[in-house]
């Protein structure tokens, strides 16, 4: 037995490719390679009342994946608040989420994870996954207007990760700039558990009218089935299993997609004009599992049932096999469902932008899906049998590590003998220096939306033709998952609300994806559930649902599971986009003030990483207050007393002032009188529920009486001005000095040149 593009060859391919093997006794290599288990085959047998042929068999095992049936996570999911005033479309409902931001408009949202893929092959793995997820949006009839990112490598000083890191970056630079799609926020995040496994994770938004929602439905007896887009190939069979399976790396390079933006630009724009002629009665992406999920779907969604001729796909190899053409993930390609005697209407418009197409199948009024060859049934399939993959819920076991970190008592450690020397390290530490030199390679302004690009809380767009704007951001802290999986999840839902908050913005809705080790191991699938039930919690008491996401588990290398960590990735609106805040500090005499607690903790921060290599404590919030600190930021910036806010997170309180000083280019001189708090507590602590903001010292009393209204102390610590920033006498950092480690940190880390400094 051999492996290419990801296939089984010799007897076992054979037994996978053959329709017409009834065979029973299925190797346990062949059940492997569709991500099966033998009791799951048994299962199938009994359903359909005989063994599934091959084609069958691979169809089950694509759509009872992890990735697409969702067997390990789907109860847990369904705990998750997902409904709200204005929510239109809700998790698990189309293809994204869809929320009302008022003037009959709509922002569909999304983030789905590609890690598998980029762990194989790190450009094309990225590009398609970004590829990917903006079909999911113009598949609804949204313009795409965003993407963001949140990427996760191994520990730059290893050439391997910097090699997944540089053609990771490119690949997602490549696809966005490409397509003609800003990439406008992200994530950049290195910890040695991602060593072999990185987290690549894409998210994309995108605007329509109420009335444009299109549902990706197969709906109308007799109604015709064509695909457009790509011809299809090899590329991508047993993508979706693939990414059900545990060390990717050890996995055929063949299963990894090749994307090709510019045919997808095309797509977009022949798509968006094909649903305004009202020809299409429903249109769905060609994604994980190919024409055997998108077709199963949208036939699901409307209780019909569907027939595919696939002598009719166009192919782009010979030899294709009616298993390899139901499962191709071929990039670039769309089901479209015609209203009948329209078909010509349809041509004629993808024909004019230059893309292929043929009618592959019809819409039928039973509620199977066969698969025709020649003469031959390849496969008939109840539909409902394959979108009810069996779901399973694991032992849960504490991992018996939690004992150990959570005991941590910051006396045991000794304090820093140069408070500034350990300032500067972190600001020069890959996952805080400035992500410029990777945001710098994306195209950020392309569409006239963007008013606060990469490198703020948050991204801001406006909403063009209207006084509104919106604000997006992705966070997610896994140090702090690790160290408690549900307050670290809670954290991670507040963060990415505090980040849209301090644009001015209130966040409304949320996206998530978990990625996760394997959830067989006792204690993942405990801090899987813990962190469901953390996510849960922050988004009820914030107001946020979840209107989708993705779920990637089995992220492990060799025997090292992944830190568990879930990505947010939150949409905040502006009533007013003029009335955005930015984080830099703006004028001389302007005064600071902290909102919440002074000093954080040292638990799970950056700097107990680094200046004392652990990673260690037991983290915690309070969402009421997390909610009214919110609440009260919100509204002082409304009123127009800010002149910034900025969200204290890794790094501290130094981190955050620094960062601000380095936007607006000016000192600050800070006068806090700590008593009893360790130094490196209250200059590097971290800690959710803070927010440093800025106004001018008139405005004092009425910043001071709307932070009490929200029962959130606010703190006057200094005043802007000069070219230091002056630590309140425990040291004193050049502006000139610190920008520039900054700038050069992660840069210096990613080319894997040695810094002078």
């Amino acid at each position: 037995m051999e492996l290419y593009c990801g296939i089984l060859y010799r007897e076992d391919y054979e037994l996978l490719t053959d329709s017409t093997n009834t065979e029973t006794s299925v190797t346990d290599d062949v059940l492997r390679e569709v991500s099966m288990t033998r009791s799951e085959y048994d299962h199938i047998a009994d359903l359909l009342g005989r063994a599934p042929n091959g084609v069958e068999l691979g169809m089950f095992g694509a759509l009872w994946s992890e990735h697409c049936g969702y067997q390990h996570s789907r109860p847990l999911l369904k705990t998750l608040p997902t409904e709200g005033d204005r929510i239109l479309i809700g998790a698990g409902e189309e293809n994204a989420g869809a929320v009302d931001i008022g003037d009959g408009l709509a922002v569909v949202f999304k983030i789905e994870s590609h890690n598998h893929p980029s762990a194989v092959e790190p450009f094309e793995g990225a590009a398609t996954g970004v590829g990917g997820i903006i079909r999911d949006i113009f598949t609804m009839g949204a313009r795409p207007i965003a993407l963001l990112d949140s990427l996760r490598f191994g520990d730059l000083s290893n050439p391997r990760n910097r090699y997944l890191a540089q053609a990771v970056i490119g690949g997602i630079g490549h696809y966005g700039n490409c397509v003609g799609i800003p990439t406008i926020g992200g994530e950049f995040v290195i910890d040695n558990s991602y060593d072999g496994n990185p987290l690549v994770n894409a998210m994309c938004v995108g605007i329509l009218p109420h009335s444009r929602i299109t549902r990706a439905v197969a709906s109308g007896k007799g109604n015709p089935v064509i695909l457009v887009g790509a011809d299809t190939g090899r590329d991508g069979v047993h993508g979706a299993t693939f990414a059900s399976l545990e060390n990717p790396q050890e996995s055929a390079r063949g299963v990894v997609q090749v994307g090709n933006p510019f045919l997808e630009k095309l797509l977009i724009e022949s798509c968006l004009e094909a649903l305004e002629s009202g020809a299409v009665v429903g249109l769905q992406d060609l994604g994980a599992a190919g024409l055997t999920s998108s077709a199963v779907e949208a036939a699901d969604r409307s209780g019909s049932g569907i027939r595919l001729n696939i002598d009719s796909v166009s192919r782009r190899t010979t030899g294709l096999t009616p298993y390899e053409i139901m499962l191709s993930e071929s990039q670039e390609r769309m089901l479209v469902v015609a209203e009948l005697g329209r078909e010509a209407e349809l041509f004629e418009i993808f024909d004019r932008w230059g893309l292929h197409c043929d009618i592959i199948g019809e819409v039928t009024d039973d509620t199977d899906i066969v698969v025709i060859s020649g003469q031959k049934e390849e496969a008939r399939i109840p539909i409902k049998h394959l979108t009810n993959a069996p779901t399973y819920e694991y032992p849960v076991s504490r991992p018996d590590y939690l004992d150990q970190v959570q005991s941590f008592d910051p006396c045991l450690i000794t304090e820093p003998n140069s408070l500034k020397q350990c300032a500067l390290e972190l600001l020069g530490s890959p996952n805080i220096a400035s992500k410029s030199c990777i945001y710098q390679t994306y195209d950020q302004t392309v569409g006239s939306n963007t008013v606060i690009p990469c490198g703020s809380d948050a991204a801001v767009l406006r909403v063009k033709d209207t006084r509104r704007g919106i604000a997006l951001s992705t966070d997610g802290n896994s140090r702090m998952v690790f160290l408690n999986p549900r307050i670290g999840a809670a954290m991670a839902v507040a963060e990415a609300a505090r980040n849209v908050v301090c644009t001015g913005a209130l966040p409304i809705a949320a996206t998530n994806c978990l990625n996760f080790g394997s959830p067989t191991v006792p204690s993942v699938y405990f801090q899987l559930v813990e962190a469901v039930k953390g996510i849960g919690d922050a988004c009820r008491e914030l107001n946020t649902p979840i209107t989708g996401g993705n779920v990637s588990l089995y992220n492990e290398s060799g025997d090292q599971q992944i830190q568990p960590t879930p990505i947010i990735g939150m949409l905040g609106l502006l009533d007013d986009v003029e009335k955005r805040c930015n984080l830099g500090f703006v004028d001389e005499g302007d005064r600071i003030a902290v909102l919440g607690s002074v000093h954080g903790k040292l638990d799970g921060s950056e700097y107990l990483k680094i200046a004392q290599g652990l990673t260690a404590g037991n983290p915690h919030i309070d969402l009421a207050f997390e909610r009214r600190l919110q609440s009260a930021c919100l509204e002082l910036i409304t009123e127009g007393l800010l002149s910034s806010a900025h969200d204290v997170s890794e790094g501290g309180l130094t981190v955050c002032i620094a960062e601000s000083a380095i936007a607006g280019q000016i000192g600050v001189e800070l006068n806090i009188n700590a008593i009893d708090v360790r130094t490196d507590e209250l200059w590097f602590g971290e800690g959710p529920s803070r927010i440093v903001i800025s106004y001018k010292p008139e405005q004092w009393n009425r910043v001071n009486a709307i932070a009490d209204k929200h029962e959130v102390s606010a703190t006057e610590i200094g005043t802007i001005g000069g070219k230091a920033l002056e630590f309140a006498g425990d040291f004193t950092l050049c502006l000139n000095e610190l920008t520039t480690v900054w700038n050069k940190g992660l840069g210096t880390a990613l080319s894997g040149a040695v810094s002078d400094d």
